[in-house]
């Protein structure tokens, strides 16, 4: 029935709490899991006066560390048994995140919530609701634990 296990992931030891959980469907169903990490394009222009960096750059090099935080969790999965591949694209992380699952024919999303209340939320939203109110497919979200990433 499912195939494939999409897990997004951020870099962050919060985001990695869904991964007990993904492994714990991923091997007794025999599923493909495909992390992803979203490389979120910079926001803000440099003001007049600021110190300049060259915006590719920039991005190349948040590109080669999510490939090389995504490769370590991958190798961790592998050495478990478990199947996994890694992709690091650059976008809006919810976009980039349902674009994924679709190419890759995900059939579950699981991914943990980072559990913004209030005038946080509000300001930046939250992936995970964003994800879950417009996937066609199941998304298993994994709360954080109370007292992490305080």
């Amino acid at each position: 029935m499912y195939e494939r296990l999409l897990v997004p992931l951020d870099g962050s030891e919060v985001a990695e709490v869904v991964l007990p959980f993904a492994e714990s469907l991923a091997g007794p169903l025999d599923l493909q899991i495909t992390l992803v990490r979203v490389v979120e394009p910079l926001r803000h222009v440099p003001a007049e006066g600021a110190y300049l960096v060259n915006y590719n750059q920039v991005l190349v090099e948040q590109e080669k560390e999510a490939r090389a935080y995504l490769e370590e969790v991958q190798g961790r999965l592998q050495r478990r048994g478990l199947k996994a591949a890694a992709e690091v694209r650059t976008g809006l992380p919810a976009e980039v995140i349902l674009e994924v699952a679709a190419e890759r024919k995900a059939d579950v999303i699981a991914m943990c919530t980072h559990g913004r209340t209030g005038l946080k939320r509000l300001l930046f939203g939250s992936v995970a609701q964003q994800v879950l109110s417009r996937s066609p497919l199941p998304v298993l979200l994994v709360r954080m634990p109370e007292g992490m990433g305080d």
